[in-house]
């Protein structure tokens, strides 16, 4: 692709039709998240029906979640914030300043990555054990998060570098990144699970490998004459005055995703106390699920969001809010149907992972909690990365601490000591901080948003 043809990809952020857009953007991204997803499903999936031994390997890979999630969430940290930025600088032509933020992003995610490796890599059986391993479960929770960790900067690159293919308006080119991965992943997971006899350390190898193939992929890309905005050597010195402002952004990203991790542990060490294994085997499921919320409401919002900052960069607020439009009613009506689907036939979702009599019966009896307020986190997400795709920093991080660190987390610990059954205790505070959390960013949003646009970048 020509650099001719780069800069007019670019420029339709600018041009024709909102919806016809947002779809070509969105609809990549999402397959994109989704098929990410995949790395972590499909290695539960397999894991789950080793004979025998799946559903204590299947608990101990589930108690690997919050330290994955915090590989993410400094990938987040790193580049999340540069991504809106770059596309802002589109948006007033500063190709070279973009170029800036895109180098600064990928060398901080490489520094954070080596440092994450070095620490968890030797911590890891102290941290396994905090998140509520028992002597049955720690080692394959071990095992896994061994191999892992060591593919972490290929996942940090993968994660944090490619969503600025996406803001460059090359929403199929990013989509193939996670779906080669996801694809080499599912294939060779088989193959060291059970030909190779390796289990949960085989089920990591996959996902190491397919990663490290998804960051080559992504790197060869950035780098090369197709894009617009590329990664140069000459910016990935680190400079204050760029990466600042970017983790500014990225600090509501990191909070969403980092707490994450923070709550995954809350989750564990209070099910592991009031209802063991078991209980604990069905959170790893639930987990899984709440990701297939999650992972499509990324893609819409990912996909919408260079829409959103491009024309908030160029002062053109009717396209704003046609996109903002869009992609609130996509996300709501996502997680309305999905909430539908949970209540209705949880006993599909809880067989994809097990086959173990008793875990089915504990997680569709958790399912239907847990999952009574999905629908409420269309309207959350939507709002709240607007605020980022906006450069709406403070008000981001506001809202991205609400549901998790501010209402979720404590009441796991609350709501326990108002209830004989402790373990519905536990999973109602999911449904209860949904709620609560979308309908006060909705409602943030919507008073801000005119104010907002208004003021603009820089006026």
């Amino acid at each position: 692709m020509s650099e001719a043809k780069a800069k007019t990809n670019s420029a339709s952020l600018g041009e024709g039709s909102v919806g016809k857009l947002l779809a070509s953007l969105a609809l990549p991204a999402v397959v994109a998240q989704v098929i990410n997803l995949l790395y972590n499903i499909v290695d539960r999936i397999y894991i789950g029906h080793i004979p025998d031994i799946g559903a204590r390997a299947l608990t101990g890979v589930g108690l690997c979640t919050p330290i994955i999630m915090m590989v993410t969430a400094f990938a987040m940290l790193a580049c999340s914030g540069g991504v809106p930025r770059t596309s802002i600088f589109m948006g007033k032509k500063d190709v070279e300043g973009a170029e800036k933020i895109v180098g600064n992003c990928v060398a901080l995610v490489i520094i954070l990555a080596v440092v994450l490796t070095i620490l968890i890599y030797i911590f890891a059986p102290q941290l396994l054990t905090w998140f509520g391993a028992s002597s049955a479960t720690l080692p394959y929770a071990l095992s896994y998060t061994r191999i892992y960790i060591l593919g972490s900067i290929f996942v940090m690159i993968t994660l944090g570098a490619g969503p600025f293919i996406t803001a460059q308006g090359f929403a199929k080119i990013s989509m193939l990144t996670t779906v080669i991965g996801a694809a080499i992943n599912i294939v060779l997971d088989p193959v060291f699970i059970f030909v190779f006899n390796m289990g949960v350390r085989g089920a990591a190898i996959a996902t190491v490998i397919s990663q490290a193939v998804s960051a080559a992929w992504v790197l060869k890309f950035l780098t090369g004459p197709q894009c617009l905005v590329r990664l140069r050597m000459k910016n990935l010195r680190i400079a204050g005055s760029v990466i600042g402002p970017c983790l500014a952004l990225g600090v509501s990203s990191f909070v969403m995703v980092s707490t994450e991790s923070i709550l995954s542990i809350s989750f564990n060490s209070s099910l592991s106390r009031y209802g063991g294994d078991l209980a604990v085997g069905a959170m790893t499921i639930l987990t899984s699920m709440s990701q297939l919320v999650m992972m499509p409401l990324q893609g819409v919002c990912q996909g919408g969001q260079p829409i959103v900052s491009f024309n908030f960069g160029a002062g053109n607020a009717d396209r704003v809010k046609k996109a903002f439009k869009y992609i609130f009613l996509t996300c709501v009506v996502y997680t309305t149907l999905f909430w539908a689907a949970s209540m209705l036939v949880p006993r599909m979702f809880a067989g994809i992972f097990t086959g173990d009599a008793a875990l089915m019966d504990r997680t569709v009896w958790a399912i239907r909690i847990y999952m009574a307020g999905v629908f409420s986190l269309g309207f959350q997400i939507s709002c709240q990365q607007s605020f980022l795709a906006l450069g709406q920093a403070k008000i981001s991080l506001v809202m991205a601490c609400l549901r998790k660190l501010i209402l979720l987390i404590p009441l796991i610990f609350i709501l326990p000591n108002f209830f004989a059954d402790k373990v519905l205790a536990v999973f109602l505070a999911e449904p209860v901080s949904d709620i609560i959390a979308a309908a006060v960013t909705t409602l943030a949003f919507f008073s801000r948003f005119n104010k907002t646009l208004e003021k603009g970048v820089g006026r």
